[in-house]
């Protein structure tokens, strides 16, 4: 049965980054906010900019991006995250490419057993963080039941304050049931999990996200977060949102890329869906 929440949780993973790169993902589904128009666009000093430009093959670039590795218990996800180049690498046409694949090649354990599927999981934790800022990447997302490609960020005091006392903001998740939906949700003390504030995009007449890629961002200022999907903007969140509780958005936060197989949200893969699958992205910027 498909549920439209899911526990909100950390990964369980052998990794050598430190308590600073804890690791959760998620966003409840919430209903759907209003789309508006986009702002003009403003000038603005790029911070970070990655266009993946590089050899076929190659590793993404290890000043900007550190490769995470590890399974994710309490999310239930089916994935083994590995290192180097095996599932995230560049194409050798300005892309970079996660792929998760049906396959288990080092007899990777997971919290339920022998793990079914490899994927990748990068972020900027210790290389780049922002407060506040335009933050984007244009990117293809895979298909298919079970799969889940996420495009978000999360407090850098996450190793001492915890989640969600850190705060994430999700730019950009989809769940393959879902194709031509994309969400974007943000999560704080009292407003985590399945409560996580958040809004639905959808592609009219039922496009589906994996046809094309499309641009998803953030514009991050001082108590004031809007999301938008190619330049249209659909939900705006303030501090009157977040029912009271602390709003937790006025501090440095660091960026994730990740392609999940199962969960508790998007449900396990089935006899429909098709492996390897593959979350390609064009670029990551963010400007302030």
């Amino acid at each position: 049965m498909r549920s439209s929440h899911r526990s909100r949780t950390f990964l369980r993973r052998r990794l050598p980054l430190g308590a600073a790169a804890l690791l959760c993902l998620g966003a409840g589904l919430v209903p759907v906010a209003n789309a508006a128009g986009a702002d003009d666009a403003r000038a603005a000093a790029v911070t970070f900019s990655d266009d993946f430009d590089g050899p076929a093959g190659s590793a993404v670039d290890g000043s900007k991006w550190q490769t995470e590795t590890g399974d994710n218990v309490n999310n239930h996800e089916r994935q083994y995250y590995t290192a180097g180049n095996s599932n995230a690498a560049l194409d050798g046409q300005g892309h970079l490419v996660i792929t998760a694949r049906k396959e288990n090649p080092s007899n990777y354990q997971c919290w339920y057993g022998t793990c079914e599927y490899t994927s990748a999981r990068l972020n900027t934790s210790g290389k780049f963080s922002t407060t506040h800022g335009h933050v984007e990447a244009r990117m293809k997302i895979p298909r298919g039941q079970g799969i889940w490609p996420a495009f978000w960020m999360l407090g850098d005091d996450i190793g001492s304050v915890g989640w969600p006392n850190s705060g994430e903001i999700d730019i950009m998740e989809n769940v393959g049931f879902e194709p031509s939906t994309v969400h974007g949700t943000i999560h704080g003390p009292g407003y985590s999990g399945s409560g996580g504030i958040g809004a639905a995009y959808s592609l009219p007449n039922g496009q589906a996200f994996a046809d094309d890629f499309h641009t998803f961002a953030v514009d991050w200022s001082p108590n004031e977060i809007k999301w938008s999907v190619d330049g249209t903007v659909y939900q705006t969140r303030t501090p009157a949102d977040v029912g009271g509780n602390q709003w937790v958005f006025e501090k440095p936060f660091f960026v994730i890329l990740n392609l999940a197989v199962g969960g508790y949200w998007p449900g396990d893969p089935d006899g429909s869906t098709q492996f390897p699958q593959q979350l390609v992205v064009d670029y990551v910027r963010v400007s302030n």
